[in-house]
């Protein structure tokens, strides 16, 4: 059986930044894992720009970002394998990987970070009537059909769903000379951020349907056109609305669901609403020795602050193999999302292994005007701050200061919620 100090699964922006800041904070014998062809994860198909301002103060585009991280990588001699899947971890840390290279491999580790990224949801998720005609892909495979592949899925598109990925989409399948017709999004409000719907929609004069679904696909063998519908207060078509729109693509971007397969068998404890790990400040899941970051905890509207958090996991990894500390998880303090917030990460706080970067994040449940952010400990409000709008699309964060960590009460719940202006 090999033996290493680190096991890092997915060598995305994630992976990398845990991997190297583990190696600077004393950890020599790492190995990164990645099943695709290359370092790098999604970043590869993002050929847009926007990334790296938080990081770098420059904006870059994915395949950049990504490259200046796996330069690092080898800079620094870190070990990783590609083209490898993880079969399963055992819960002494047992990584079991195959590839076609080694064939079936056990490699024991002392720490483990996972960082798998997440997926999207397909058509299966939504239940849309229909038969199961060419020409209906998730906007992540779309974007690599283009951006990788050289392939255009269709020319006259529309897109369901206005996440960063569709959004996005429709600019580029524009550029390459489609025409996006419309996106349609259920709910009230763009699930993307700001920017992308001025930038790639509004520039570009491509109409976002509000609370408007997609409730037949018409074709056999090629997509020839959709129904739409408007939808009521509770998300269902109004009949009366119903218009066809023919097209020959239909592009998917309902939603990010963090690619956590591994962690449900390793038995790890999960949030239900982020479909993550349940993680501590340090980023420590319930399984002790193992850390996860990234988009497999929760979703990030941007992949600096993937890097933030997976810097911290990396650096707490570390800790955890030197210092080989057992930390009572029971003794932590819990956050608690409270009147208007969906979630908050991290789920526990122990106050004496905050870092400088430690941050709360969480988001919205619904577009909210004039109202302030409060932290409340012990019913007491200990941190407010006035806003004058909030939205699901847009993550949220408050930085854990010694202010704050000196009035939170130790054994009561640190409660994240939103009050009136």
């Amino acid at each position: 059986m090999n033996t290493v100090d680190l096991v890092v699964i997915g060598g995305g922006p994630a992976g990398m930044a845990a991997a190297i800041e583990a190696y600077k904070n004393g950890i020599k014998d790492i190995l990164i894992i990645e099943r695709d062809n290359e370092l790098g994860g999604i970043l590869q198909q993002c050929i847009h720009n926007g990334f790296g301002l938080h990081i770098f103060g420059e904006e870059l585009t994915g395949p950049e970002y990504a490259d200046r991280f796996a330069k690092e990588v080898g800079k620094l001699g870190i070990h990783f394998k590609l083209k490898t899947m993880v079969l399963n971890i055992s819960e002494d840390k047992v990584v079991t990987v195959v590839n076609s290279t080694d064939g079936l491999l056990n490699i024991k580790a002392k720490a483990i970070v996972l960082a798998m990224g997440c997926r999207e949801r397909t058509r299966g998720a939504l239940n849309i009537p229909g038969l199961r005609p060419a020409g209906i892909y998730t906007a992540g495979a779309a974007q690599r059909f283009v951006n990788m592949e050289g392939y255009l899925p269709g020319k006259e598109v529309v897109i369901l769903g206005s996440g960063d990925i569709g959004l996005i989409m429709a600019r580029r399948m524009t550029l390459e000379g489609a025409k996006v017709k419309m996106v349609c999004e259920l709910l009230p409000y763009s699930g993307g951020l700001t920017r992308n719907i001025l930038q790639c929609l509004d520039d570009y004069d491509i109409p976002l349907k509000l609370s408007h679904t997609v409730v037949n696909i018409h074709g056999k063998e090629r997509l020839e056109g959709i129904t739409i519908a408007k939808v009521d207060e509770n998300r269902k078509p109004i009949k009366e609305t119903y218009e066809y729109v023919s097209c020959d693509t239909l592009l998917l971007s309902v939603g990010l669901i963090p690619e956590n397969e591994l962690s449900h068998e390793l038995g790890i404890k999960m949030d239900r609403v982020t479909s993550g790990p349940v993680v501590t400040e340090s980023m420590e899941t319930s399984v002790e020795g193992v850390f996860a970051c990234g988009n497999v905890v929760h979703v990030h509207d941007l992949v600096d602050f993937v890097t933030a958090e997976s810097r911290l996991a990396g650096r707490c990894a570390a800790r955890y193999i030197i210092d080989n500390k057992k930390v009572k998880q029971e003794d932590a303090i819990k956050t608690i999302a409270g009147e208007g917030i969906r979630y908050v990460v991290p789920h526990l706080i122990n106050k004496e292994l905050v870092q400088d970067e430690n941050k709360l994040y969480f988001r919205v449940v619904d577009v909210k005007k004039k109202v302030n952010i409060v932290l409340k400990s012990k019913g007491k409000v200990i941190y407010s701050k006035k806003r004058p709008k909030v939205a699901p699309g847009e993550m949220e964060s408050i930085k854990l200061t010694n202010k704050i960590l000196d009035a939170m009460a130790e054994g009561e719940d640190l409660v994240v919620m939103l009050e009136k202006q």
